[in-house]
């Protein structure tokens, strides 16, 4: 049975139907990650670094002091991007994160965050979570579960068709 929702339809002010429940959840989905993005930057951005660069220092925080390698660092990106060395370089110019190459492969480079960036991110830590909070406020945490479940089974079912 189609699905008779036609919130996202008004939002784009869009007057023809989705071809399809499928593109109109694709559709929506990209909507509302969008939403929620905007809600990190609206923290994020107002203190001098990007949504992407705020990502790098989350993950080179959980790398801790042994760092990463600049490939693994835009593998575990939330968006993947084809710039991570000029992330990276951006990051290094403000001072909060560091590169150096690595002693038993002169090939390979690792990233570091440096004390400034752990300051920033602790000083965004808060405020980041409470800004996704209020945007997924209205749901109670059984749908939270479900929609974790469901957008887990749609990356998963994306990670098999992609070639290897």
């Amino acid at each position: 049975m189609p699905y008779s929702g036609s919130r996202i339809l008004r939002e784009l002010k869009q007057n023809k139907p989705f071809r399809s429940d499928m593109q109109q959840a694709a559709v929506a989905l990209m909507r509302t990650a969008d939403v929620v993005r905007r809600a990190g930057a609206a923290v994020i951005e107002p203190l001098g670094i990007t949504v992407q660069q705020y990502n790098v220092l989350r993950i080179l925080r959980g790398a801790g002091k042994d760092g990463l390698p600049t490939l693994e660092v835009a593998e575990r990106m939330i968006e993947q991007t084809p710039g991570i060395t000029r992330l990276v370089d951006r990051l290094e110019a403000k001072q909060l994160a560091r590169r150096e190459r690595c002693l038993h492969d002169r090939r390979q480079i690792f990233c570091h965050i440096t004390q400034g960036g752990l300051d920033l991110l602790a000083r965004l830590d808060d405020p980041v979570l409470l800004a996704h909070h209020q945007v997924l406020e209205m749901l109670a945490p059984r749908d939270v579960e479900q929609l974790l479940s469901l957008l887990d089974r749609v990356r998963e079912a994306a990670d098999q068709s992609r070639p290897a």
